[in-house]
């Protein structure tokens, strides 16, 4: 059964900003309402949101330690050093080491390595097996991309086997900084950069522009390394703003017209329209592939020459022939097609024990923990817990002697600090305000759960325990034209800090009874809908998983609609569809 949501419709934008606007940018006054909601209020602002260009990209040497960075990498070229790319198994960190090898690579360095670190034997960020590794490999200099930022020890352990550290990362430091050589991360406290957003694949493009930049190499030779990029911003969810609207653009570009052969090989298993791919079609369809990769156990494969875990992903991004491209990425594949297995069966055993335990659904927090649950997908399972139940969840495991866990929040309520208020029971921790990973011991996880539901319950408002739709307009069906969604497509991008708009319609029915529930399980409504005193005005819609209100709309009872408006791509032909993100039966007749 779907949650109740609670419907709240945006402020307004001032009318005579919204008229200069629109009369200025030449587009509707419903779309330049958008415009100044979103902070773009001069008709300059409108035009270079409508219009990104490199030339508005930051200099990457206003980042902290970028001019040590690039010393560094140059001394280990020149001294033909072997270089470690090293970086997390998700996708942001698999897409940096892919787009750092291959920049090296390009510009002729191959004394080269990569390593991605076992979720399951060494778990998040440098590891000492790493470090193990390359002085073994006769490795100079690591470059960590997407983690590093609180691996103090870890860098000093380097330090004394003769290996150095560059640390490309993009989450929030601790108050020491590692000893490296450079440590690039724009969220330092003493980091002027103007840009504090990037993804960690972001801090190493910066890396790479920096080098291209000092050693005179044409921006354009680098701009081929953005599809990687823009997988990267749009998997690990970075507002779509500032830096990388501009990266995720010409990123989308470069995915369309010319992706590399490792990423065509998943948009090819995936059946995307080759000129069409967009921001959700990385995040539903390319992005999880890649994840999966670092989910799955590495010993679960004969390996037999073909790669696992998120060494497999990084050897698929980096490959070169068509061939053994297409060879990983049914690879990769297999590992999604493995996860998704899992993660719904362990999803239904989360649901059976928490339908089982009435005091856990009273609570306004889940902490759920299964000794024998996979590592891996337990961060999937809490996002799939709180579509049901809608709370703050952290769902835990046993990994290695110790309880690990992934955790995940709801709209408003920062989880972060939630995590941290119990800090003195975690071996370590890390995330942000709506995700984190987190180690205990296992005597700790009874105190855990007590004291982080405490803090819920006494930190968060009841208020955002309900979830909300927040509307940007209310929007007529008649406006909907097809120089109404050209104009529309402007906007994209669409992604945090720039989401595609939710408009809402009130009072519309399935005039021909027609209504169809459709998908495997009939678990999805299509309908077309007409406004009632619009009577000419009739748009295909597709309301995923919200069966419940199928009889009402078939009997052709009027509801309230709110939706986003997208492109239904099939078979050639291309209509303008509305994707319902909630339905409210209209009684007001």
């Amino acid at each position: 059964m779907p949650i109740d949501k609670r419907w709240e419709v945006k402020a307004q934008g001032d009318k005579a900003t919204v008229a200069t606007v629109a009369a200025g940018v030449g587009i509707s006054p419903v779309l330049a309402n958008l415009l100044v909601q979103r902070g773009i209020d001069t008709v300059e602002k409108a035009e270079k949101f409508f219009n990104p260009q490199f030339a508005d990209l930051h200099d990457p040497f206003l980042m902290t330690d970028m001019d040590k960075a690039v010393e560094r990498v140059e001394q280990a070229i020149e001294r033909n050093e072997r270089i470690m790319v090293y970086g997390d198994y998700d996708v942001d960190g698999t897409t940096a080491v892919a787009l750092v090898y291959k920049f090296l690579r390009q510009i002729g360095h191959n004394n080269l390595m990569f390593y991605i670190p076992d979720r399951y034997t060494e778990g998040y960020g440098i590891s000492r097996k790493g470090i193990d590794i390359a002085a073994k490999k006769g490795v100079k200099l690591i470059i960590a991309l997407d983690c590093g930022i609180k691996a103090v020890e870890k860098v000093d352990y380097a330090k004394e086997k003769g290996v150095d550290f560059i640390i490309c990362d993009h989450h929030l430091p601790a108050e020491e900084i590692p000893h490296a050589v450079a440590v690039l991360d724009p969220k330092r406290t003493d980091c002027s950069y103007p840009f504090d957003e990037l993804s960690g694949c972001g801090v190493g493009f910066k890396l790479v522009q920096a080098y291209a930049q000092k050693h005179s190499i044409p921006f354009e030779n680098i701009v081929w390394l953005l599809d990687l990029l823009v997988v990267s911003i749009a998997s690990d969810i970075v507002p779509l703003v500032d830096e990388n609207r501009i990266l995720a653009y010409y990123g989308l570009r470069c995915l369309n017209a010319s992706p590399s052969e490792g990423l065509l090989s998943i948009i090819n298993i995936c059946k995307l329209d080759r000129s069409n791919i967009t921001i959700d079609d990385i995040v539903f369809k390319i992005g999880p592939r890649i994840n999966a990769a670092g989910r799955m156990r590495m010993d679960e494969y004969d390996e037999n020459d073909t790669p696992s875990g998120g060494y497999a992903a990084v050897k698929l991004l980096v490959e070169g022939d068509e061939a053994a491209a297409t060879k990983f990425g049914g690879v990769i594949d297999g590992f999604n097609q493995d996860r998704k297995s899992i993660d719904r069966s362990v999803t239904q055993e989360a649901h059976d024990y928490i339908e089982s335990h009435p005091e856990l659904k009273a609570r306004k927090s889940t902490v759920i923990y299964n000794p024998k649950w996979m590592k891996g997908i337990v961060g999937i399972v809490a996002s799939r817990l709180i579509e049901t139940y809608y709370r703050p969840t952290v769902v835990l495991t046993q990994s290695n002697g110790f309880v690990t866990g992934s955790a995940r929040s709801i709209a408003g309520f920062d989880l972060y600090q939630a995590v941290e208020s119990c800090s003195d029971l975690l071996e370590n921790f890390g995330g942000h305000m709506y995700a984190a990973g987190l180690t205990m011991r296992p005597e700790n996880v009874e105190e855990f759960t007590r004291r982080f539901n405490d803090y819920v319950e006494a930190n968060i408002d009841p208020k955002i325990l309900i979830p909300q739709v927040e509307i940007d307009s209310m929007l007529l069906f008649s406006d909907i034209t097809p120089s109404f969604h050209s104009e529309l497509n402007r906007f994209q991008p669409f992604g945090p800090g720039n989401n595609a708009p939710v408009f809402a319609t009130k009072c519309v029915i399935n005039e021909k009874g027609d209504a169809k529930l459709v998908g495997a399980e009939a678990e999805h409504l299509r309908v077309d809908l007409t406004q009632t005193d619009r009577p000419n005005t009739t748009i295909q819609t597709i309301a995923f998983s919200q069966p419940t209100h199928y009889e009402w709309i078939r009997s052709g009872k009027p509801v309230d609609v709110c939706y986003q408006i997208v492109e239904n791509h099939y078979r050639g032909s291309v209509t303008t569809q509305l994707r319902i993100k909630d339905i409210k039966r209209n009684t007001d007749k």
